[in-house]
């Protein structure tokens, strides 16, 4: 989901469509999706998709991810959107994970510092950007009975490759054995599946890579900042138990 223009977000409520101004979706006119008449898609009645119910889209699913950011920054579209796909979410009974940013954790050794006030970490010129996430954490804590879970990614997210390997913690930023916080893009792709997958009870969750070369131990298992590591098919969860990954 994608917070679309209007508050539509891909099948949400309404009948609406993947961010297509006026309830019209790839340009289809007055508001038809693939040319079915009256607002329907793809020939399903009264403005379902694919024949779900309610506007839902390709059935029933079991979650939302949500992953958007804008350039340049824009505040009160972030949090529209992520208010808007809580909301609907929220309609259906779906658990929402949003991909948030680095700037609504903690600083490590100093709890009271949020990172996007920490020029150890963010630069200015990217304040607003983490100032943003910040804000995007809260609209998400405005949401008490809502099923969500806000993944901080660490303080460099880039294209690498998958390893399979990282660390999990809560709300505190975490650092590597080598002082880097960051993490692949494809290593963060499969945190969030893994926590869909084997959800934990944290709302505020964060990761960071883990190379097992340069240490090979597993770090204590205590609070935030010594995260259990995460390894292809079998993790660590914070209590010390083994449960099952998917990578």
């Amino acid at each position: 989901m994608y917070g679309a223009p209007g508050g539509a977000s891909y099948g949400a409520p309404g009948g609406a469509s993947y961010g297509a101004p006026g309830g019209a979706s790839y340009g289809a006119p007055d508001g038809a999706s693939n040319g079915a008449p009256d607002g329907a898609s793809n020939g399903a009645p009264d403005g379902a998709s694919n024949g779900a119910p309610d506007g839902a889209s390709y059935g029933a699913a079991d979650a939302v991810v949500l992953a958007v950011r804008t350039s340049p920054v824009d505040r009160d579209f972030l949090v529209a959107a992520t208010r808007t796909v809580l909301d609907a979410a929220a309609q259906l009974g779906m658990r929402v994970l949003v991909v948030g940013g680095a700037g609504a954790l903690r600083s490590p050794g100093d709890p009271e510092l949020p990172v996007a006030d920490n020029p150890a970490y963010v630069p200015a010129e990217l304040r607003a950007v983490a100032a943003a996430g910040i804000a995007q954490l809260r609209t998400c804590q405005a949401h008490p009975d809502a099923d969500w879970v806000y993944l901080s990614p660490p303080a460099l997210l880039e294209p690498g490759q998958r390893t399979g390997c990282y660390r999990r913690g809560t709300d505190t930023l975490l650092t590597g054995a080598d002082g880097r916080s960051w993490i692949s893009a494809e290593d963060l792709a499969a945190a969030v599946v893994d926590e869909l997958e084997t959800p934990g009870p944290e709302r505020h969750i964060t990761v960071v890579h883990h190379d097992e070369r340069r240490d090979p131990k597993t770090p204590p298992l205590s609070h935030n900042t010594s995260a259990p590591v995460t390894r292809v098919a079998m993790g660590r969860d914070e209590d010390g138990g083994d449960r099952a990954r998917s990578r």
